[in-house]
């Protein structure tokens, strides 16, 4: 039970702004023949997306501070991210799974303010084919 909560904080953690990744811990856990692949399929790919909608938020307020002085971010650098957004839609957020740029399409997402009944199962939908490709090769591998 405590290689799932543990796979379930890297996961959420690695899906935030904070650079950490999951795939390894995934795969060793796989590796276990007491744990159940299919549960820690599910465990990462909800926790993921969760940390996923950490961003979302962190965007979505982000925001109101941007005539602040320590704004981090130039305006003109957000109205092209903003063109791009728009350029590719919604469907820009099945590849929130990206290492570095998905964290970005996630808070360029609530920046933006995509509606949350779009933004879960989109991202959803991308971890999920993530972490299946490596529960398929991960079996194919240790098996």
């Amino acid at each position: 039970m405590n290689e799932y909560l543990n796979l379930a904080v890297v996961a959420f953690v690695s899906a935030t702004i904070l650079p950490l990744g999951s795939e390894v811990l995934f795969l060793y856990y796989l590796n276990d023949a007491n744990l159940s692949a299919s549960f820690l399929w599910l465990v990462a790919c909800i926790f993921n997306t969760l940390g996923s909608v950490v961003n979302f938020w962190l965007g979505k307020y982000c925001r109101k501070f941007e005539n602040s002085r320590w704004f981090y971010v130039k305006l003109d650098k957000l109205y092209y991210a903003e063109r791009c957004f728009l350029r590719y839609g919604y469907w820009s957020l099945l590849f929130c799974w990206l290492p570095i740029i998905g964290d970005g399409i996630s808070l360029i997402a609530g920046i933006f303010k995509t509606p949350l009944r779009l933004f879960i199962p989109l991202v959803f939908i991308g971890k999920s084919a993530r972490y299946g490709v490596l529960l398929w090769g991960g079996g194919v591998v240790f098996t």
